[in-house]
């Protein structure tokens, strides 16, 4: 017979391994690939906004698309996309807003 500790044990063990698959804040950074993390700093440095986090990335031999929310959302607007390119060797390129400044 299991305890009331056994199987609050039991029932949390079972849900330490669900997961919706998305990442935020500083485990989102923590678990960043190198193309990634390439687009996180070069992002930051174009923006001179150093609150920065992936959004998502698609993979591709050619170079990993990286979109990066730029902000906190802490004022009246929310985190802006960014679009980043990186390269197997570090590099980046094709760092734009996706922003819609006409429907501004």
């Amino acid at each position: 017979m299991i305890g009331h500790v056994g199987r609050g044990a039991v029932a949390l063990l079972a849900l330490a391994g669900c997961s919706d698959g998305s990442a935020s804040g500083s485990a989102a950074q923590a678990v960043a690939s190198p193309a990634e993390r390439a687009c996180l700093r070069d992002v930051a440095a174009e923006t001179g906004n150093p609150t920065v986090r992936v959004e998502r990335s698609s993979f591709s031999e050619a170079g990993t698309e990286v979109i990066v929310l730029v902000g906190d959302g802490s004022g009246p607007y929310p985190p802006a996309p960014w679009r980043c390119i990186a390269y197997s060797d570090g590099t980046t390129a094709g760092i734009m807003s996706l922003v819609d400044e006409g429907a501004l």
